[in-house]
């Protein structure tokens, strides 16, 4: 019962601080090793005697050492490595040669309402080079929200479509696949395109659906005050940075491209995303000297790659270690094992657990701006619970995951709707109202096909 007692509370804990946008990492770290100090004072072991310190209390910060350890050898470094690729395609301008090659041609098209779909489903192929929402955001309102108001779109229809473009993407280079592929024990490329784009395909040609439909009804609701936003563009000629040749567009697909390859005609070699992501890398590297012929310059500018592995780290890689630790903290008080226990032999308890971790995730989105800190800190228990459960595990993990991203879109104080409002210089809700039926119907999508798919 103090178990019990003591995870509620402290899970209460973790939802409120983060919901009151404490940083995630250090609350779920904070949590983790008041879990561990309780399972201490009820006497039970910390860790494996060969590990062991000697000393209880040293026991706690020992495990918290061997959870860093244990994720910057495996999942971290696979996420810093790419992180910092994206951010050397961003320094050379490469992303911007992507982004340009796609948006260029929606200039061309006429029909106003027709680009509502094919924008959304540009954006994402974009964010397939550009992982992150807001970072794709601030682009897309700075690049193609002028042109898409010249062929007469509505602010308020581009601004919702443009907040929903980085949801549910299947690529292997996004931090949350890496994670959850390692954690199941399935190839990334088996994860993201065996099952992960079983779902996450159809969902976003049903979100591109409703986008369509629902902006032209709220236009038609709105009338003029869709069109009555005092946006706030700044000109771009003045900060237009010179950029590479157009076939530095290939570029930041290197790593997607290898990871294909490989997983499709090269399966009995073992090669991992950091492997190809560094052989890209190097790639670019010659690329680079071959045109400029400075080699300082070229070594100089690569170091945005190491800046950008910094950025992984505090940005994903911290979260995702005390989201480990912290689960680490309920399987060593025994709480795991109770909920194993109660799951054993539920009926249908697949799809019961699949809506609980689901619903949980939307609620946590909606109040605090997305879900993956809550997936980050769950996933590491899904593997047990669906064991007990006797289902795959990847039937828990995947729509939460998923839903994770969608809910994002769908939270009035979510980084990329305030991004989208403050540039359009309306209330988030304005724009939480345009996004919110295409997110709720790629919600559904996911939770339908994950119970019968998976």
């Amino acid at each position: 019962m103090i178990e019990l007692i003591s995870t509620v509370v402290i899970v209460a804990m973790v939802f409120y601080l983060i919901m009151k946008k404490y940083q995630p990492a250090l609350v779920l770290l904070l949590a983790g090793l008041i879990l561990f100090f309780i399972a201490l004072l009820l006497g039970n072991p910390i860790l494996e005697p060969k590990e062991a310190t000697g000393l209880g209390f040293l026991d706690v910060f020992k495990q918290l050492e061997l959870t860093f350890v244990d994720q910057l050898s495996v999942v971290g470094i696979t996420i810093m490595t790419l992180f910092g690729y994206a951010s050397y395609m961003n320094h050379l301008g490469a992303t911007d040669v992507v982004v340009g090659i796609l948006t260029k041609p929606l200039s061309r098209i006429r029909a106003k309402y027709l680009l509502i779909p094919i924008v959304f489903l540009v954006g994402n192929l974009l964010c397939l080079f550009i992982p992150s929402s807001s970072s794709l955001a601030v682009i897309l309102m700075a690049v193609l929200y002028p042109v898409l108001r010249k062929v007469g779109l509505s602010p308020l229809t581009i601004g919702g479509v443009i907040a929903t473009v980085a949801t549910v993407v299947p690529t292997p280079l996004g931090a949350d696949n890496v994670i959850a592929s390692k954690t199941l024990g399935i190839s990334l490329f088996d994860y993201v395109f065996l099952n992960h784009a079983l779902i996450s395909i159809p969902t976003i040609l049903v979100m591109a659906v409703a986008h369509y439909f629902w902006q032209r009804y709220m236009d038609k609701r709105q009338a003029e005050k869709a069109f009555l936003v005092q946006e706030e563009i700044h000109n771009q000629q003045e900060t237009k940075k010179i950029l590479p040749p157009k076939y530095y567009g290939i570029l930041p697909l290197l790593p997607l491209i290898f990871i294909v390859i490989a997983g499709l005609f090269f399966r009995d070699i073992k090669v991992e995303v950091v492997i190809l992501t560094f052989l890209s890398f190097f790639i670019v590297l010659v690329i680079e000297t071959l045109r400029k012929r400075n080699l300082k310059q070229v070594f100089d500018g690569s170091f945005e790659f190491f800046k950008g592995m910094g950025q992984g780290f505090t940005q994903v890689v911290i979260i995702v270690i005390g989201g480990v630790f912290f689960a680490k903290g309920l399987q060593t008080l025994g709480v795991i094992e109770m909920l194993m226990h109660s799951v054993q032999n539920v009926h249908s308890a697949g799809t019961i657990l699949t809506l609980f971790f689901s619903g949980i995730t939307f609620l946590f989105g909606l109040v605090s701006g997305g879900g993956t800190p809550l997936f980050y800190a769950t996933i590491p228990l899904i593997p047990d619970i669906a064991a007990s459960a006797h289902v795959d595990a990847i039937q828990l993990a995947l729509p939460m995951q998923l839903v994770a991203h969608l809910t994002r879109s769908m939270s009035p104080v979510a980084g990329v709707i305030m991004i989208v409002a403050g540039v359009m210089q309306v209330s988030p809700i304005e724009i939480v109202k345009r996004t919110s039926i295409p997110i709720l119907a790629g919600i559904v999508t996911v939770i339908v096909l994950s119970l019968v798919i998976l």
